[in-house]
């Protein structure tokens, strides 16, 4: 039987965060009539991100902060981190463009600033909105590329995500697109080997009352309920009653295509268990959408999906500046990363090295240094985190003691600071390839241990000094249009994909605004091309 179609559009976005705005964006500029489907009130996991959107090559920010940097530079940095995820022309071609992607924010309103922070962070305070926002100045890639600071955080006080999609949102409604909030797209409808149209459980015509108490549910299960899973999983059974009791079936056809950009899946259990298990006991970093539903409606109509046991684990030591400095150990008491590297770097080999557990050796020296500069380079935010790292301190007169006190192996911890003591005094590289900038040795008592692994359970340890987690893989898409394909690699016709739904540049590992950048360049794209109608398919060998 036809479908009979409630509503009707050119493209339907399936997400309404950064990359579904930006698809929007894009598609209704074309041409295109547009409905874009939120699954609550807007902005998902990127209204709560920091609003860092990685960009370089000499953008307009750069450049009027007096920052050089080269397109070059910042495709041989990002070659070294993205790896396979996506093919070398299409790193190139996000590089080459970077500059305009902040030109095309700043014309749809996004607020950016020149103020470029002096030292090294893991988020910049609001002073500075331009900053080191990767590894560019760790030691193993200075030799790769020229460093430059490429994170520009959207400028607004605290994280500013708001600040970078509620401009975003605006511009999307202001070209005429029509925003179905708490609405949930359940089914893909396909007629004659082509996605027709979505099929939705929506609010739109349940009591302006219902439609409120389910807003503020909502809002409330994405922050706090990021860090109080217990609490968002009782707000999240309270609004799928609400939505049982009100929502109604509605059919939308896409006469040209469907965008699939609903976030991850950080927040599904049992997802995580089945592709990630080892990353369970972080934060997840997203909201309740972030369910993996977006990559299920592709994967129902035969899509093909990869990366998906890729995570990115998020354990910050910085600020304080002094940390970069200190040791970060597994319970055999040997050493697993460069310290100075983004949190990303540090929270996976903890995961991957150490079980999940790590400690921070510091010294009398580096802590006290690590104190008196906590208070001028740190968020309220960051200042909580710093307090949870302080609170699970343990103190010994001598390596073995403190060792002893963190329950590490004190012989190898003492022959790990001696080795890394050495080679500062030789004049030997760090092995790990820490930058001489950031090494300092580790000779006086009294030494302190930080416990710097994932906390277990639920409770104020988790909430003070969490590891936040985002799910990197997704659909496989064509890197010229976002098409979404099948495992035989042919495009689904009239399908599309964006953001952490789809595999994109991001996908192999992170760095902070490279996922918000992704969302940006790979919404647009989907967007240009699904108001198109483009239909092509595409090898599977030209990924």
């Amino acid at each position: 039987m036809p479908v009979t179609w409630d509503l009707h559009a050119d493209v339907v976005v399936v997400g309404f965060g950064a990359a579904g705005a930006a698809a929007a964006i894009e598609a209704a500029e074309a041409g295109a009539q547009v409905i874009a489907l939120d699954r609550y009130s807007g902005g998902g996991a990127s209204v709560m991100s920091g609003g860092v959107v990685y960009a370089g090559g000499g953008t307009s920010v750069q450049r009027e902060a007096g920052v050089v940097d080269s397109v070059d530079d910042m495709y041989g940095y990002l070659s070294e981190e993205v790896g396979d995820a996506v093919s070398a022309e299409t790193l190139r071609r996000f590089c080459e463009g970077a500059a305009a992607m902040i030109d095309w924010l700043s014309a749809h309103g996004v607020p950016f600033e020149a103020s470029l922070c002096p030292y090294k962070t893991s988020y910049p305070s609001n002073r500075h909105y331009l900053y080191y926002s990767g590894s560019e100045a760790a030691g193993a890639f200075r030799d790769v590329a020229r460093p430059a600071p490429r994170g520009h955080r959207a400028k607004g006080k605290g994280t500013s995500g708001k600040m970078l999609y509620g401009p975003l949102a605006a511009s999307a409604k202001n070209a005429g697109v029509h925003v179905l909030s708490q609405t949930r797209a359940y089914s893909l409808v396909v007629e004659g080997g082509r996605v027709r149209g979505v099929e939705c459980h929506s609010l739109m015509n349940a009591p302006a009352h219902v439609r409120r108490r389910h807003r503020r549910l909502g809002l409330l299960s994405a922050k706090p309920g990021v860090y109080a899973p217990r609490f968002r999983y009782m707000l999240e059974r309270r609004l799928a009653r609400i939505e049982k009791k009100y929502s109604r079936t509605v059919r939308i056809e896409a006469r040209r295509g469907v965008v699939l950009s609903a976030g991850g899946f950080v927040a599904d259990r049992v997802m995580m268990a089945e592709h990630a298990p080892e990353y369970t006991g972080g934060i997840a970093l997203g909201t309740a959408g972030d369910d993996g539903s977006g990559i299920t409606l592709g994967t129902d109509v035969g899509a093909a999906t990869a990366k998906l046991g890729n995570i990115s684990a998020w354990r910050f030591i910085v600020p304080p500046v002094p940390f970069l400095g200190a040791l970060l150990v597994n319970s055999a008491g040997k050493r697993m990363v460069d310290e100075s590297r983004y949190g990303a770097a540090l929270g996976h080999a903890i995961v991957e090295k150490g079980g999940g557990r790590g400690w921070l050796l510091a010294d009398v020296d580096l802590a006290r240094d690590a104190r008196k500069q906590l208070p001028h380079q740190a968020m309220w935010f960051q200042r909580i985190q710093n307090a949870g790292l302080v609170r699970t301190a343990v103190h010994g007169n001598t390596v073995e003691d403190v060792a002893r006190a963190a329950g590490v192996d004190p012989g190898e911890l003492r022959e790990t600071v001696e080795r890394h003591n050495a080679a500062i005094a030789s004049g030997i590289a760090d092995p790990f390839g820490k930058h001489d900038d950031f090494r300092r040795p580790i000779v006086r008592a009294p030494f302190t241990m930080y416990d710097a692994g994932i906390p277990a359970g639920s409770g104020l340890a988790k909430m003070m000094n969490p590891c936040p987690m985002i799910t990197l893989g997704g659909l496989v898409v064509d890197e010229e249009t976002g098409g979404v394909k099948d495992a035989a690699g042919q495009i689904i016709a009239g399908l599309f994909a964006a953001g952490r739904t789809a595999v994109g540049l991001c996908s192999n590992s992170y760095v902070s605004g490279l996922s918000l950048a992704d969302c940006i360049f790979s919404g647009r794209r989907a967007g240009t091309h699904a108001a198109r109608g483009t239909r092509h398919a595409v090898d599977a060998d030209t990924m």
